[in-house]
């Protein structure tokens, strides 16, 4: 059998989408699940494998905006919905659809791919590296007091309709985007997915509510949760879902937190997704209460490493010359010179002779400063090829806040 790639029509995006579904397993979406992301889906980005005329193999890409260190906002593609039908495992499919992708996130002028996996395994032989790291927590609300901060006092909360919020959140969330590597600029829409509360999916829980922060009557900060009955026969005991929890000055992050923990008939709030240097961390007696689980999250390859490279800051002057391995994206292939500082960077072409060599996965795992170079070299992963280069590298490389993918798509 031989398959056929190619772009995805609109009018084909149900049986394509279909066969998502049916590779993760599970129920499929509900129905209003389904219908906003066929509104998201950029079909001109979307690849589809044919073999006699059925669907065996889908890929597709959002078109989103990644703040990287130093602030900027680069032009990424965010790769989505990759899936083959167990019936043409191991023949190629996903090989096939990772080359056309790739060749057309270069062709469109995107530096970066960047991605989150099912399985951890799949993505590092096309060149994508873990970069960033998730917290999950399970804050015991009975055994820890509620976090306190001068000036929380002065914030007002108020209870708001979900998706009639939507606008004032989206400002919120817009001021954080340039203050962490990660995080990502979207197109309208996306807040959509953020509130989207199926009856069939809330498994136990109730309907998702959000809080309003305010200060000065304008909307500085938001939570959106679900709260999950529990009793036992010492009386309740449920805890909150959180979904959300954005706030960019520390006074109204604490306001929110304190809400959190003061909800009735819970003990515990469950978070899925934070930073790993939250604060939250800080605003509690004993960490140790927190649950706290870290695992990775975002995958990022850059495209162009010269384009990429020259697109972030340094924490440190930095001069040094990487011997890039990249046997999928060959154009990446040699050596790069790579000057710069927290001013900006340029990365060229160069013969000198190589200070550090590593491959372009590698690269992406250090590049929003997520996991440093050292690291890196210490498990084998980055050779130093001059005494010296890896330190100065690895410390320019940092960022001093840490990475975050603020969702998933």
């Amino acid at each position: 059998m031989t398959t056929e790639l190619r772009m995805l029509r609109p009018e084909e995006w149900d049986g394509w989408f279909g066969k998502v579904e049916l590779a993760f397993g599970g129920p499929g979406e509900a129905p209003e699940e389904r219908s906003l992301w066929q509104e998201l889906t950029e079909a001109e980005r979307s690849i589809a494998a044919w073999d006699d005329g059925e669907v065996v193999g889908t890929a597709g890409a959002f078109s989103f905006g990644m703040t990287v260190p130093g602030g900027a906002s680069v032009p990424a593609a965010g790769v989505t919905m990759v899936s083959v039908q167990p019936t043409h495992r191991r023949r190629g499919v996903l090989r096939s659809m990772m080359r056309r992708q790739l060749d057309d996130v270069r062709e469109r002028g995107e530096a970066l791919a960047v991605l989150t996996a099912s399985e951890g395994a799949i993505y590092g032989r096309f060149g994508y590296g873990a970069a960033t790291l998730e917290m999950r927590l399970e804050v015991d609300t009975v055994r820890l007091a509620p976090p306190e901060l001068p000036g929380a006092d002065g914030v007002r909360l108020r209870l708001a309709d979900p998706v009639k919020a939507l606008a004032d959140c989206e400002r919120v969330y817009a001021r954080t985007v340039p203050a962490r590597p990660g995080m990502l600029a979207r197109q309208p829409g996306w807040e959509r997915l953020a509130v989207l509360d199926p009856e069939r999916d809330r498994g136990g829980k109730g309907k998702l509510q959000c809080v309003l922060a305010e200060v000065d009557g304008e909307v500085r900060g938001y939570a959106r949760y679900a709260v999950e009955p529990r009793w036992n026969n010492e009386g309740p005991h449920g805890a909150v879902r959180l979904r959300h929890i954005v706030a960019p000055d520390p006074e109204v992050y604490v306001a929110l937190w304190r809400y959190l923990f003061g909800i009735d008939l819970t003990s515990s709030v469950a978070v899925p997704d934070l930073p790993a240097d939250d604060p939250v961390l800080h605003l509690v007696a004993d960490m140790r209460r927190c649950g706290i689980r870290l695992r990775e999250s975002a995958y990022v390859r850059p495209v162009e490493v010269g384009a990429a490279l020259a697109a972030r800051t340094y924490q440190r002057p930095v001069d040094v010359v990487l011997d890039v391995a990249d046997a999928f994206c060959p154009w990446n292939e040699g050596r790069w010179r790579l000057t710069g500082d927290e001013a900006g960077a340029v990365c060229e072409r160069t013969t000198d002779a190589p200070d550090l060599a590593l491959s372009v996965r590698e690269l992406g795992s250090a590049y929003l400063g997520g996991f440093t170079l050292s690291s890196l070299a210490a498990a084998g992963r980055v050779r130093e090829l001059r005494s010296g280069a890896l330190r100065a590298a690895s410390v320019a490389f940092a960022s001093d806040t840490a990475p975050w993918l603020p969702h998933g798509f």
